[in-house]
């Protein structure tokens, strides 16, 4: 599925336009984003939550020419499906 087929979904089902749908799915979207950018976890009840995880530093290699490289600590976004959501897909 795409976001036009979730706008078309939207649509449909709530007998709205699909430009008003479809300002739905951004706004929501949109929510979501700046909500992660602000460094909050996102828990959606019955779906599943984002969260991040820290990386710590540790040490590469350049691929190109082998040689040794430093990679910086960073924060990695991760999905963690609900229990709801594992059941339903493990049916």
């Amino acid at each position: 599925m795409i976001k036009a087929d979730l706008i078309n979904m939207l649509a449909k089902e709530m007998e709205l336009s699909k430009q008003e749908a479809e300002l739905g799915v951004n706004l929501f979207f949109d929510t979501i984003k700046e909500a992660l950018t602000r460094g909050e976890e996102i828990e959606l009840r019955g779906f599943g939550s984002f969260r991040f995880r820290e990386r710590g530093a540790r040490s590469g290699r350049n691929p190109r020419t082998g040689e040794p490289v430093n990679v910086p600590s960073k924060k990695v976004l991760y999905f963690k499906p609900s229990k709801l959501l594992k059941n339903l897909i493990n049916r």
